[in-house]
């Protein structure tokens, strides 16, 4: 007599039940602080941005030899100092940034957000050369 079986019994349904609750439990602090490592690499990308547009403003203030003195890059007008942007206010000018994320706090373009500590954030020290100063510790 051949009996056929039909479905599954309830302790194979329980045991695949539990492997996957331990598979999700191994797996979830994998997944918990992505939002760190994306504001950290909001920093690193607006550190990069402030690197290109100095960049951008030292090539224009060398092309028209007004190494100091005020110049035009993007239709903006940039004051200059040895060539580089004096002030973070006149390198802002150059960049396009996403001011929902990014604000400015004296010297230093800021992450933007809920239970961000203040210190994330790119400093610019004007200087030749100049110095950029991230901190994304806590970020």
């Amino acid at each position: 007599m051949k009996v056929k079986q039909q479905g599954f019994t309830l302790i194979e349904l329980i045991v695949v039940i539990v492997i996957l609750g331990i598979l999700s439990a191994t797996a979830l602090p994998k997944f918990v602080d992505l939002g760190g490592d994306a504001r950290k690499s909001v920093i690193e990308a607006t550190e990069g941005a402030m690197r290109s547009a100095n960049s951008m403003i030292y090539a224009k203030a060398v092309a028209g030899n007004s190494m100091t003195g005020t110049i035009s890059v993007a239709g903006a007008s940039v004051t200059v100092a040895n060539g580089f942007a004096s002030d973070l206010a006149n390198l802002k000018k150059v960049m396009d940034l996403d001011t929902d994320k990014i604000g400015t706090s004296s010297e230093q373009l800021q992450y933007t957000g809920s239970n961000v500590p203040a210190s994330c954030g790119v400093t610019y020290g004007a200087g030749n050369p100049p110095t950029y100063t991230k901190v994304v510790s806590g970020c």
